[in-house]
């Protein structure tokens, strides 16, 4: 090649340096295969002035050595999620099984008085994601002057870091005329009937009593047990080490949280007693084409969480990772230890701050939400269009009435939950909503906040010690207004994570807008997306690290 050029010539332009001696063995394999490839845009990097800006050490990495350092970071994890990118996506035949679409999501759509949806208009919806285009959303054939649908294109948004929202699977969601699905509509209800009824008052309440004999009765409910059955200790909550052990609230949601300077204490404004909605026919009617409802009715004061209602309420209005933020927070303050595979943990000189530290663990904590989102968008709009509980309430109530025939469990139709809310609402069987507008405007599974709790506890886990008992553990009063000493089986900060991640998740449940496999498997696609983001993320450090090791939301041990 001629020497006489305009453009310089990579290998005659390099500095006569250690650095750029070592260049290739530095920069890492895929990286150097790049730019002996001589990939475009790559040998820009190796122009005269940023190799002489390279002959000042600036660090152990310089100029250009350290811009492809860099790169091969990136390449290199990009090729490992690569490499695990899944190649389906099973759904559970309901949209293909019913031709009225009967089990698929459509709230927001024109409905009729069934809530059977206008297939012109469920097509108009499907036609956009299949097809993906910003024009075809646009068309969507929404009820006028109803509500918008909630952002169904984040499913289609790439990232760049950890797992593409399309590499992670769930399991298909229980099918319409299951009796997995007839469990869950179930507990759907009498967590409905027992929301008013405080969390420490399970084990003597006949409500709680009923529910707990009715959910044992059911052929193929998947809650948590002992001694093989359903208890007041074990009711509405989850199948986590930890999350049925002591009082039903997480520890993170009842101590104080220092904020820096502030103090939060952890009362919340709570809507009113007895206040349910979405329990005429014409009301849910409206909600499920998307018809704007009145506001919240409120108690008149504040007060600690006891029950389904004030958790239901607290996830109706939080920030998503708001819990966990939190839960970090209080952890700081009890002087949790870090986990014991922290490069920091027996330093000399140094202690973590932006890796390994308060500042850097808080804000990966933070930052894994969105991916969370994407991959749990992706599974809501693109595989599993699965409905509401609000909607499979109306199907029950219409079957129920004679009105319509569909192909429900008999475990429904039989429950002792299914007639007692008919006897307190009418003689109607819709499900008694904590919230005016009922669900948000995206399918039911799998369950944004619940895959965000998965994700952002796994983060926690993955820096903290997991075994580490919660000192001087509290309850609130059966009235809210106090904390008082909790006493019974240790709390570990493993068990209390698992905790809140399935009260917030099983919040939205109690809450009437979400199903229990919803909340389960979101929490585990959740975790996968904290899995795969510290995967990334553990190729970045400088410090001697010999990975992240941790307990999933199974028991067993994950080693990143």
């Amino acid at each position: 090649m001629s020497k006489n050029t305009s453009h310089p010539v990579v290998e005659n332009t390099a500095p006569k340096s250690p650095e750029r001696r070592n260049f290739m063995s530095q920069i890492g394999g895929a990286a150097a295969a790049t730019v002996s490839a001589g990939a475009v845009g790559i040998p820009a990097l190796l122009t005269p002035s940023t190799a002489e800006a390279a002959v000042t050490p600036q660090g152990p990495l310089v100029g250009s050595v350290r811009a492809l350092k860099a790169y091969s970071i990136r390449e290199a994890a990009a090729r490992y999620q690569l490499g695990h990118h899944p190649v389906a996506h099973p759904d559970n035949g309901d949209e293909q099984r019913y031709a009225n679409k009967l089990a698929s999501y459509s709230k927001g759509l024109p409905h009729d008085q069934y809530g059977e949806v206008d297939l012109n208009a469920y097509h108009s919806m499907k036609n956009a994601l299949v097809s993906g285009l910003p024009v075809d959303f646009e068309a969507i054939q929404l009820t006028p002057g109803g509500r918008k649908l909630t952002n169904p294109q984040a499913g289609l948004a790439f990232d760049l870091e950890g797992a593409d929202s399309h590499a992670l699977t769930m399991r298909p969601a229980p099918t319409f005329a299951s009796a997995e699905n007839a469990g869950e509509i179930v507990e759907n209800y009498w967590m409905a009937l027992l929301r008013d009824v405080p969390f420490e008052e399970y084990d003597t309440h006949p409500d709680a009593a009923a529910a707990v004999a009715d959910l044992n009765r059911l052929k193929a409910f998947r809650g948590p047990r002992e001694n093989g059955l359903v208890t007041p200790q074990t009711l509405f909550r989850a199948n986590f080490p930890g999350a049925a052990t002591g009082p039903w609230l997480s520890q993170f949601l009842c101590m104080e949280c220092p904020y820096g300077s502030n103090n939060i204490e952890q009362k919340i404004r709570t809507t009113a007693p007895g206040v349910d909605y979405m329990t005429d026919p014409a009301i849910w009617a409206a909600v499920q084409n998307g018809l704007p409802q009145g506001p919240d009715a409120f108690a008149p004061s504040t007060r600690y969480m006891i029950s389904g209602r004030d958790i239901g309420q607290w996830v109706h209005v939080d920030v998503l990772w708001q819990a966990y933020f939190m839960a970090c927070l209080v952890m700081d303050s009890i002087h949790v230890p870090l986990n014991e595979t922290n490069p920091y943990n027996h330093s000399a000189t140094q202690a973590g701050f932006a890796t390994f530290g308060p500042p850097g663990i808080k804000t990966l904590l933070v930052e894994v939400a969105t991916r969370a989102l994407k991959a749990v968008w992706y599974q809501k709009w693109y595989v599993h269009l699965r409905e509401r509980p609000e909607a499979f309430a109306g199907h029950v109530h219409f079957h129920l009435k004679g009105q319509r025939n569909y192909p429900i469990h008999s475990d429904v139709l039989n429950s002792d939950a299914v007639q007692q809310v008919a006897s307190r609402h009418s003689g109607n069987f819709f499900l008694p909503m904590a919230f005016p507008e009922g669900s948000p405007t995206h399918p039911a599974y799998g369950a944004g906040h619940a895959t965000v709790a998965g994700a952002c506890v796994t983060i926690i886990k993955a820096f903290y010690d997991g075994s580490y008992v919660i000192p001087n553990p509290i309850v609130a009063s059966n009235d809210g207004s106090t904390l008082l000493p909790y006493s019974g089986p240790a709390l570990t900060v493993e068990g209390e994570l698992n905790k809140v991640a399935a009260n917030v998740a099983f919040g939205r449940n109690i809450a009437g807008v979400h199903w229990r496999s919803d909340g389960d498997e979101s929490l585990k696609l959740g975790e996968q997306v904290a899995i795969k983001l510290l995967k990334d993320t553990k190729r970045t450090f400088n410090e001697k690290f010999s990975g992240f090791q941790f307990k999933g939301f199974n028991g067993n041990t994950i080693a990143v």
